[in-house]
Parts: C-alpha cells; sequence; structure tokens
C-alpha cells in the first residue's frame, strides 16, 4: 500500500469514527474523563446494530439447528481453568519500552528499520529495548481476604466456559455427536497498544462455538463450518472481494491446533483477522480431566466396536468477534455519492442488520393533522417492525440526510394528500433517493417484500 492509499484509507477510519460518534453509534469510553485506551461505549444506535448482528448469529448457528446446546458462563472464573490451559504461564504477548519516552509497544507492532534492521519507537526514534513476555489477562482477587487461592481472572476468551460445562451439558442432554456448545459473551485482555478504533481493544465481545466430533472425519465438519462462515459474511452485507481465507501455518498456529484458517476482512488500515477457524483436537478437554481429576469421557453407545465405545471428543472451533464484525459491517456500508448537486455520506446497511429499519415523518412539524397522522402509521409500523423511527426535526431533507447516515433503508412521509386525497404516503429508497406512493393499508407490505 502506498502512501497515498494509506492517507485515503486513515481518513476513511477518521469518517467512520466521526459518524460513530455524532450519530450514537459508539463513544470513547469513560471520554467526560480523558477517555480510557482500548475501551468504548456503544450508543443506542451501536447497540440496535450489535444486538441486530447477534440476533442472527444466534439464530442461524443455534435456534435453528438441532445439534447446538448455548451456554452463558461466568467471566470469572476458578484459577485452575486457566493453569490448565497455559494461559496464567504462557497468554503474553511481546512487549518492548522505550528507553527515552517510556511508551511501550507489541514488538510485532513496531516495523524493523531498513537502516540498521532494529525497531526504533514510533514517537522520538530511539532505539527500542529487549522485548520480554507480557501476560495480558487482568488478575483480580475473589473474596474479602486476599492470598493465593482468591486470585481470578477476567476470562481472555469465552471458550473455556464452555469446556468446562461440557460434563454438565453431557448429563442433562445426553447429546450424540456431533453437538457443539455456543455462547456469546465479553472477553478482556490487557493489550499493550489497543488501536484500529474497535478492532483491537481491551474489553470485547465474541460469539463462538466448541463443536464436538469424533476424531475420525473432522475434516468434514471443518469443510462445511467453512462454507457456513463465509456464507454468515454474505448474509450480513459483507462484500465477497473484501473476505480473504487465509490457512495459517504450522509454524504460525496455536500448538494445540493441527488445522487453523483466518478470515481476513479488508478493514481501512488493512486486510486483517475477522474470525478463526481451528481444529482444537481433544487438547482443552483432555488438560481439564487431567488437571480437575474429573472424568471427561464420553460413552459412545451407537458404536459397536469396544475400543472406539470410550473416547473424549475432538473440537471445531468457529470463533466470531462481534465488535470486529461491527467494524467490517460499518466498513463496507461507509458510502459516498452525490445526490442533488450534494456530497452525501450514508451508511449502506444489508437491511437485516440496519439498527433502524424505517423512519416516519410528518411532513411539516406544526400542522397537527399531519402529525398525528404520522404518529398514527408510526405506531403501525412499530408494531410489525420495532425499529422504526418518528423524526419531525427540521426539514424533510435535513431528515432524509440523518436518516442516511445511521442507515435507514426506507422513510415514510405523511402528507397533505394523504389526509386531503387518497390515503398514500411517500416511500423514500436510501440507496438511491427514489420515491414512490404507498397506501397506508398496503405499507407493511410493501415494506416487508423490501426489507427481505
Amino acid at each position: 500500500m502506498n502512501q497515498k492509499e494509506k492517507q485515503k484509507d486513515s481518513e476513511l477510519m477518521e469518517k467512520i469514527v466521526s459518524l460513530c460518534k455524532r450519530r450514537g453509534i459508539i463513544y470513547q469510553g469513560s471520554e467526560i474523563y480523558g477517555g480510557l485506551a482500548g475501551t468504548w461505549d456503544y450508543g443506542p444506535l451501536g447497540l440496535a446494530l450489535k444486538n441486530n448482528i447477534k440476533n442472527l448469529w444466534w439464530k442461524k448457528f443455534v435456534t435453528d439447528r438441532e445439534d447446538m446446546y448455548g451456554v452463558d458462563a461466568a467471566i470469572l472464573m476458578n484459577q485452575n481453568v486457566w493453569k490448565a490451559t497455559g494461559h496464567v504461564g504462557g497468554f503474553s504477548d511481546p512487549l518492548v519500552e522505550c528507553p527515552k519516552c517510556k511508551n511501550r509497544f507489541r514488538e510485532d507492532h513496531v516495523e524493523v528499520s531498513s537502516k540498521d534492521g532494529l525497531r526504533h519507537c514510533p514517537k522520538d526514534d530511539q532505539i527500542l529495548g529487549l522485548a520480554r513476555q507480557f501476560n495480558m489477562m487482568f488478575k483480580t482477587s475473589v473474596g474479602a481476604i486476599e492470598s493465593d487461592d482468591s486470585v481470578s481472572y477476567l476470562r481472555p476468551e469465552t471458550a473455556q466456559g464452555m469446556f468446562v460445562n461440557y460434563k454438565n451439558i453431557i448429563d442433562s442432554f445426553h447429546p450424540k455427536l456431533p453437538f457443539g456448545m455456543a455462547q456469546i459473551g465479553k472477553a478482556f485482555r490487557n493489550e499493550i497498544a489497543p488501536r484500529d478504533f474497535i478492532f483491537r481493544s481491551r474489553e470485547f465481545e465474541q460469539m463462538e462455538i466448541e463443536y464436538l466430533v469424533k476424531p475420525v472425519g473432522w475434516e468434514d465438519t471443518f469443510e462445511y463450518f467453512r462454507k457456513e462462515m463465509l456464507d454468515w459474511t454474505k448474509e450480513i452485507g459483507l462484500k465477497e472481494e473484501h473476505v480473504h481465507e487465509v490457512e495459517i501455518s504450522e509454524a504460525d498456529r496455536a500448538f494445540y491446533s493441527k488445522r487453523t484458517i483466518d478470515f481476513e476482512f479488508d478493514f481501512p488500515f488493512g486486510q486483517s483477522e475477522l474470525y478463526g477457524l481451528a481444529y482444537r483436537t481433544d487438547y482443552d478437554l483432555s488438560r481439564h480431566s487431567q488437571s480437575s481429576g474429573t472424568d471427561l469421557i464420553y460413552l459412545d453407545e451407537e458404536t459397536t466396536n469396544p475400543e472406539e465405545r470410550k473416547l473424549i471428543p475432538h473440537c471445531i472451533e468457529p470463533s466470531f468477534g462481534v465488535d470486529r464484525t461491527v467494524l467490517a459491517v460499518l466498513s463496507d456500508a461507509y458510502t459516498e455519492d452525490r445526490m442533488n448537486d450534494e456530497v452525501r455520506a450514508y451508511l449502506k446497511f444489508a437491511p437485516i442488520v440496519a439498527p433502524v429499519k424505517v423512519a416516519v415523518f410528518p411532513l411539516l412539524k406544526n400542522k397537527p393533522v399531519l402529525v398525528e397522522k404520522a404518529r398514527e402509521v408510526f405506531v403501525h409500523l412499530k408494531k410489525e417492525f420495532g425499529a422504526v423511527m418518528f423524526d419531525d426535526n427540521g426539514n424533510v431533507g435535513k431528515r432524509y440526510r440523518r436518516q442516511d447516515e445511521i442507515g435507514t433503508p426506507f422513510c415514510v412521509t405523511v402528507d397533505f394528500d394523504t389526509i386531503e386525497k387518497d390515503d398514500t404516503v411517500t416511500v423514500r429508497d436510501r440507496d438511491t433517493g427514489t420515491q414512490e406512493r404507498v397506501a397506508v393499508k398496503e405499507l407493511i407490505a410493501y415494506l416487508k417484500s423490501k426489507l427481505n
């Protein structure tokens, strides 16, 4: 990427961040106190966007299936969970520090100088010190008295909450292999250098599946989820050409993984990881069985081979970052064009993820007859679609621009023809700006045909 392209992409990110704050999508965390690096607050529209994504994911991967079991595990877990999986001793990143300004950086985020082959501080060009390993888990204490036994951690991933509930699911529901456990939840990592808006933050949300299979034939399940994950990116409106599959080499993947694919996305700052698909073998369940002393053997009653009746299942893990999905959706949705001889910036969301589906206007806010009818139409639509907004602030042109910026697919205007003539309203399309008269009694059916 040349300097001109970098500047263009940097400007795009700035525009997205600015729009997000202006329109109540995402705010800086603790902003009135100067903020806290790596933390972000979702405003009303950002929360709606995020919830739409999570609900769609849950429907596709959990409720529409018969082989998934949802859980919501605690964020705080017994410290031995993290000791068993190696997180306490090895969940770290290489940290380097500038001897002059004392700023700290992740070593692999600082470019090597072409002049001397060393890494220099991006702020004052000093040669950075030697790297040391920095454990990224947030450590805390549980209970009134601090001791070695009271140590706990804010979970750095959601996966282990499912693995430690594997036996509970087996005992409660007696599922047959293959089956999966699914969870949407918060995770926390004390990132050395959080960056790129909500892409890399210290508090984030994950949508994950731990899909348990027999060790023979795992390849078919892996391939199945690879396709499902690609289908998902299309369903939420990501452009196919912006999503890339990257096969992770044995040298670069986690030591417990026998195969990993990263699904990378063309973010404004460059191509980076969006989702991951890993074959974790039986590593996690085996470690927890050994460490806890609990028998996590699965008894396969359907096999006729005595040697195959008892096994520890292997795991295929499709992992999705919620916040990275939000950023990818925002990046692909952000659009600039010209309308009515003006530059227009708007979010071209797929209707399925749009925070607001329809906005309803009275043509004039100072005409009670128009406002009353517009409120009637608004209530009628809100019962059907839920995510409907009433807007009477400013002239109609300004309302259109405001709704365009937040990605509302359709605007409905009640005017004097609605009252005096034929009980029709004007429906405006966000992407084209075209307008169509639609009878109020046919409005729900018309909008359904467009939004689905």
